[in-house]
């Protein structure tokens, strides 16, 4: 996500602190900025517009302000920034919780606005590598658990030795043109349905 061209989301229920915010931003060149001032249906609006970045200034939000902005965080994966005058350890930890990406307390100047933004998405595409590098290693374990699984099964139905198992595993799957963790599934499926059958 590069800054040329994005489109910016800016939430404040005051106008005048918004228009802080979008001055900052428009000075910065290469941004489309859209202004919502009304916090119902917010997650409606947001979902609709589908913004590049959003930015959230709250002045002095209580706690049911701060959880429904956390809200909107949650509903889109998208770069949040987020602005308050004061705040607490709880409030900190709940928007890092949710996804927020900059959380900047007493910081609404014009002109750190754009070294809010360009932080604002570093830290949210340095949190979005992860969080898909983490899935990846899920889904990695997930299927070597029913790789393991698929080889016991032939290992006591078949009689095979463990390398046995994985090679009819692999060469069914390059028969197939299949990965060998869809062969695997496949396998488990079909046997628990057999099972099942059986039990009848």
């Amino acid at each position: 996500m590069s800054n040329s061209q994005l489109h910016i989301l800016v939430f404040d229920v005051s106008p005048l602190r918004a228009s802080i915010i979008e001055q900052g931003l428009l000075e910065a060149g290469g941004l489309e900025v859209t202004v919502l001032t009304d916090a119902n249906g917010l997650v409606e609006k947001v979902v609709a517009l589908d913004p590049d970045v959003i930015f959230i200034d709250l002045e002095n939000p209580n706690r049911d302000q701060l959880e429904y902005m956390l809200q909107v965080s949650r509903a889109v994966r998208r770069p949040v920034a987020l602005f308050v005058d004061r705040s607490d350890t709880a409030s900190v930890e709940a928007a890092i919780e949710a996804g927020v990406s900059a959380y900047i307390v007493d910081g609404l100047k014009k002109q750190r606005v754009k070294p809010i933004l360009d932080m604002a998405i570093s830290r949210f595409n340095a949190f979005d590598r992860l969080r898909r590098e983490l899935e990846e290693v899920k889904s990695e374990l997930a299927e070597r658990k029913q790789i393991e699984r698929a080889k016991s099964l032939l290992i006591k139905n078949r009689g095979l030795s463990e390398p046995e198992a994985y090679a009819l595993l692999r060469q069914t799957a390059m028969n197939q043109n299949r990965r060998i963790a869809d062969v695997a599934e496949n396998l488990l499926t079909a046997a628990a349905l057999l099972h099942k059958g059986d039990g009848r």
